[in-house]
């Protein structure tokens, strides 16, 4: 999985229309819609959009005939692997009909290219989890949280010991549950959240 690094804008005509594609990383769902609020363009003919934050998904034809604008700019969006985006195309009409296939085609093309120009990164899925350490293993959590890159997200101390909050890639997980298991003969206690 990929996401986009910064705002990117593709520009292009098909039969007299103009179609401004306009792409840009978000982390919530209120960000993808701040940045269309930020981006429609008043005087245009149509403002169609869609996104994909974490698991969620949404796109909009915004007057176009169904399924011919909003729906393309998504799977434009999902053949491309790409997450944690907002993609709003605009149109100013040109006084030439499209058609159903040709709108879905300028849509969707045009979200494409723009997506395509834009500087890509691959995306770090991470897993959050806690674990609560009794005093006599708190040297050997620190060791293995650098180990292997993890984040603390929360630390806090008990009466008996320190219970933390750890964001890992998703890929050492596994490995770094086992060398606390290892480290502390099974006394760290780990939960995935």
């Amino acid at each position: 999985m990929f996401t986009l690094t910064k705002e990117t804008i593709f520009e292009e005509e098909i039969k007299k229309s103009r179609f401004i594609a306009k792409a840009t990383p978000v982390a919530s769902v209120a960000e993808a819609m701040a940045y269309l609020e930020r981006v429609r363009e008043e005087r245009a003919t149509h403002n169609c959009w869609a996104y994909i934050v974490g698991q969620e998904h949404r796109f909009s034809d915004d007057g176009e005939p169904g399924g011919t604008a909003g729906k393309p700019i998504y799977s434009a969006i999902e053949r491309q692997d790409i997450v944690d985006v907002m993609v709003v195309v605009v149109r100013y009409f040109g006084g030439i009909k499209l058609g159903a296939g040709g709108l879905v085609r300028a849509y969707g093309g045009c979200a494409a290219k723009c997506l395509q120009s834009g500087p890509l990164k691959p995306m770090v899925v991470t897993q959050k989890l806690s674990a609560k350490v009794g005093f006599e293993d708190m040297g050997a959590i620190y060791a293995i949280i650098e180990r292997f890159g993890a984040t603390k997200t929360d630390e806090h101390y008990t009466e008996n010991g320190l219970e933390i909050g750890l964001r890992v890639n998703e890929e050492n997980v596994q490995p770094m549950l086992a060398a606390l298991n290892d480290a502390s003969a099974g006394r760290i206690e780990t939960r995935l959240l």
